[in-house]
């Protein structure tokens, strides 16, 4: 599947994502973080509609799992390497990901460039 990925999505959530079920997954994952129970089950039950109930367990999975490694990354202070460093530069400039608190870990050790 060849898909064109609008990463500006991300930060502009009316933008189309790009991906199957991109705006219910979006709209999933923001309701995760957040306080709002009915917008949680309003949120389970458009990923359900778009992409099945299988849909569910699996973002959740994938969400849960992204915040437990991104977590113990952050506390233990370990950076991204190098290479990563220059595969993602255009993303996190888009982003804004240089800017975030724990990009201290990396930048000091693989300045941006």
């Amino acid at each position: 599947m060849n898909l064109d990925i609008n990463l500006d999505a991300l930060i502009e959530p009316d933008l189309d994502i790009g991906v199957p079920g991109g705006s219910e997954l979006l709209r999933f994952s923001e309701a995760l973080v957040g306080t709002d129970r009915l917008a949680l089950d309003a949120a389970r039950e458009a990923l359900e509609n778009v992409l099945g109930a299988a849909a569910i367990p699996a973002a959740s999975a994938i969400a849960a799992n992204f915040s437990k490694n991104d977590r113990i990354a952050n506390g233990l202070g370990i950076p991204h390497d190098p290479v990563m460093m220059k595969a993602t530069k255009y993303i996190r400039e888009q982003l804004g990901l240089n800017s975030y608190l724990s990009a201290i870990n990396t930048l000091k050790y693989f300045p941006s460039d």
